[in-house]
């Protein structure tokens, strides 16, 4: 029976090759979809429920006064505070993708010291003091007004070393900035960090991108007591309620989610042109189907003369097109897994497809053989012997 349907497949072979084609395009752009829901929703899971984050009551592009900072650490509860600033920069060495980069002030570093290693670092020129709740490897960072410290798998996909110096394009801080790469980090199991991102001094971006005006993007708050998380945020939020730059605090990863829902109906949307795309190729297979079973009745009239029984018939036409919609589905969503994930996305650090994902797009595949068959293969399979035989092709 096997060998029947690849011959039945291949006795069109152009028709065979085009639906093929069809299916594993229509596939893989499911499954790119897909990986994009994926890396949406793995960014908006990231982030701890111990540590809070306090941005502008506005908008997330708003900045934030500095001084804020030194406010939100009499709020009892608080452990440490640290600053961060999406700095959206391009490397003009490679068009390819945008890396993620922050300027961050060194209370960032002792606040998720649990959420990575730093594996390779430069050692200073000079001895230098580092405070007891600093990561010693990070003593040249610390010293060096241009430093940067980048994830291990930004390191290998950009080819650079310790110790180089990188070039990157401000776009919302206009001009070439210049880091020297003094610390390479590796995210520790269940850390919120991606390792494709770039760390660099919050003063830097201060001194160079707004003149020496002390303001910042985002405050990170640790919270030990996770209980206390509401009623502090609330606090927070109190000390500025009166001020020109209101204040809006939440958790860490409600602030992701918010982060991502500024995206507005995208998720959705993308749900309506996977399903399109899914549903344009059923047609498509179905058709293909259909035009196959034709030029075929008086061949299966002959099947059935030789004791094929309705069941067979109706079988072999169900196994063709499952086969086809499935090798292209297969194809697809593998390219899809294999050829996507890893690569920078906007403003996200790198794709993710989870393996759910390519299981639910070859699971559409096989189910697009079975629907698209279906009808022919039953019309085919009930097909009298006579009528069969009085088809002239």
């Amino acid at each position: 029976m096997l060998k029947l349907v690849l011959v039945n497949l291949f006795r069109n072979k152009l028709r065979t090759i085009l639906t093929l084609l069809s299916v594993f395009v229509a596939l893989f752009l499911f499954s790119s979809l897909g990986a994009i829901l994926d890396t949406l929703q793995a960014a908006s899971d990231a982030g701890s429920r111990e540590r809070l984050a306090t941005r502008h009551a506005i908008a997330l592009t708003n900045f934030l006064p500095y001084s804020y900072k030194d406010k939100i650490r009499t709020v009892p509860g608080v452990q440490r505070v640290c600053t961060q600033i999406w700095f959206g920069g391009k490397d003009p060495a490679d068009r390819r993708g945008q890396s993620t980069q922050f300027a961050v002030d060194d209370d960032f570093w002792p606040m998720y010291r649990k959420d990575f290693d730093i594996v390779q670092w430069s050692n200073p020129a000079v001895s230098v003091a580092v405070p007891s709740d600093q990561d010693p490897h990070l003593a040249a960072y610390l010293a060096e007004r241009n430093a940067c410290v980048v994830g291990v798998d930004l390191m290998k996909k950009r080819g650079w070393s310790l110790g180089q110096t990188i070039h990157l394009e401000g776009t919302i801080f206009p001009g070439v900035w210049d880091l020297t790469i003094r610390g390479v980090y590796a995210k520790k199991p269940g850390g919120t960090w991606g390792n494709e991102m770039i760390l660099f001094h919050h003063e830097f971006v201060v001194e160079k991108g707004m003149g020496g005006r002390e303001l910042t993007g985002v405050f990170k708050i640790a919270v030990p007591d996770k209980s206390r998380s509401a009623a502090i945020a609330k606090e927070i939020d109190a000390l500025f309620e009166n001020s020109d730059n209101g204040t809006k605090t939440e958790s860490e990863q409600a602030f992701g989610a918010g982060f991502i829902s500024m995206l507005g109906n995208v998720p959705f949307a993308l749900r309506v042109i996977g399903f399109a795309v899914v549903f344009t190729i059923l047609v498509i297979s179905a058709n293909t189907m259909v035009m196959a079973v034709r030029e075929r009745t008086s061949e299966i009239g002959v099947l059935k003369t030789l004791g094929f029984s309705d069941g067979a018939i109706f079988g072999m036409i169900v196994a063709e097109a499952a086969v086809i919609t499935t090798g292209g589905g297969l194809a697809g969503a593998l390219l899809a897994k294999f050829g996507l994930e890893g690569k920078p996305l906007a403003f996200l650090p790198s794709i993710v497809i989870q393996w759910s994902t390519v299981a639910t797009a070859i699971g559409i595949a096989v189910a697009l053989g079975a629907i698209s068959g279906f009808i022919p293969a039953w019309q085919a399979s009930r097909l009298r012997i006579v009528d069969a035989l009085r088809r002239v092709e």
